[in-house]
Order: structure tokens, then sequence, then C-alpha cells
């Protein structure tokens, strides 16, 4: 069975750029380093016209990619297939719908097929994505 949640969303009401400047704070006090800062909604709106589609959804989203080196050591040898779940990524977003409300989101690292030393080492995973958005929003 699929993991019914598998995207984990938290909010407040915030400036998008101060929880983008906190989620990077978070990040990198964790002593991971960023890899990449992808711009979603620029891509979006460069895009949008292209695909058939020029309707804003988002005031502004991004994307910081970042690995553990010691988590992904633990997962991937728990199974080399885990390879497959990193780099980690975190989302920020405010949406034009509600404007004032900023969302910090991730993928949850999770497989249904995985041995008992993979979902451990998983979890392990998706704790440190969960705190690191958490403290973004200040909701520790």
């Amino acid at each position: 069975m699929a993991d019914p949640h598998p995207i984990v969303a938290h909010s407040k009401r915030a400036k998008f750029e101060d929880v983008r400047d906190d989620l990077k704070a978070a990040i990198e006090g964790k002593g991971l380093v960023i890899d990449y800062q992808s711009f979603v909604n620029r891509m979006l709106e460069r895009t949008g016209k292209d695909v058939g589609s020029a309707r804003k959804l988002y005031a502004d989203a991004q994307a910081f990619v970042f690995c553990s080196a010691a988590l992904s050591r633990k997962t991937m040898e728990a199974d080399p297939a885990n390879a497959a779940l990193c780099p980690y990524s975190i989302m920020v977003y405010e949406t034009v719908r509600e404007p004032g409300v900023v969302y910090v989101s991730y993928r949850r690292p999770w497989r249904p097929d995985g041995s008992a030393a993979s979902k451990a080492a998983l979890t392990d995973v998706d704790k440190l994505l969960d705190g690191i958005a958490r403290e973004a929003l200040g909701l520790r």
C-alpha cells in the first residue's frame, strides 16, 4: 500500500522572503550544503504560453535541493535502490489564492517494499526534512 500522505506541507502567515531565508538557514544550520535552488514559479511563468496555460499559480515558489552524506549513506547501505530518493528537496511557496500564507513542503521518502533497515533509514530522512520545514516556519 502506498503512503497516503506522500507530500507533507506546513504553513503560516508570513512574508515569503522571511520563510525562504529561514528555510535556507535551517538547512545550512544542520551542516548541509544546498546544491541547487530552483525557481519554480519563474519556470511556470516563462513556459506557460508554450503549454497553453498562462494561469498564475504562485506569488513565489522555490525549491532547495541538498543531501546529507550520513543519512544518504545509511539509506543506500540499507538498499542501493534508495539512491533514487536522493537528493532531498524542500519547497517554499506562496499561492496567488492565499496571499500571505507561506507553505514549506517536502516529498516523504518512503518505500513500501523496503527492508526494516531501509524503512528505519528513510524514517530518519523524513524526520530531518520535517524538522527543517518546521524550523523554517518557527513551528518547533
